[in-house]
């Protein structure tokens, strides 16, 4: 059985991965409109991703007999400076979110709930390759700098990914 206090943080994570979902889903609206479609399906993909993060929470608390309990989404930023604000927003948030796994990590370890702790597990790495993933496009944006053309490139290159997961 799961504590009402462990229930609540994994609740309060299931609202943080779907507001990632929305976030990603602004991120490639405002690329879209920049006719950046490459970078915009790589957040379409991303936000997809991020909404199935929020499902594998919804499922684990309906097996363990727990009861989603679901909260208002907050409205996410829509405009940003610059493709590099963009991701340097989304290292942020991934960086968010990072510390908060660590956090119910900590938390199932102290209440000794193995169950969670091994669920947890998958989102550690996953966050690993998200934060690595996110500042490699940043450092190849660092090396473009203003050349049109090596922006072209990355954008065919991002809209080359097809799939979430």
């Amino acid at each position: 059985m799961i504590s009402k206090k462990m229930l609540d943080s994994l609740n309060n994570h299931l609202n943080e991965e779907v507001y990632s979902s929305y976030l990603y889903l602004s991120m490639a609206a405002y690329f879209e409109e920049k006719n950046l479609k490459g970078f915009g399906q790589w957040f379409k993909i991303q936000s997809q991703e991020e909404y199935m993060h929020g499902m594998k929470f919804y499922d684990f608390i309906n097996q363990t007999g727990g009861k989603v309990n679901l909260k208002a989404i907050a409205a996410p930023k829509t405009n940003w400076k610059s493709i590099m604000e963009v991701f340097k927003d989304t290292l942020a948030h991934e960086k968010h979110i990072t510390e908060l796994i660590n956090k119910l990590v900590g938390q199932a370890m102290q209440e000794k709930n193995y169950a969670t702790n091994n669920f947890l597990q998958w989102f550690v790495t996953e966050q690993v390759e998200e934060e690595a993933n996110v500042e490699e496009i940043i450092n190849k944006l660092e090396m473009i700098g203003d050349n049109k053309g090596g922006l072209y490139m990355l954008d065919r290159e991002l809209g080359a990914r097809t799939t979430a997961g």
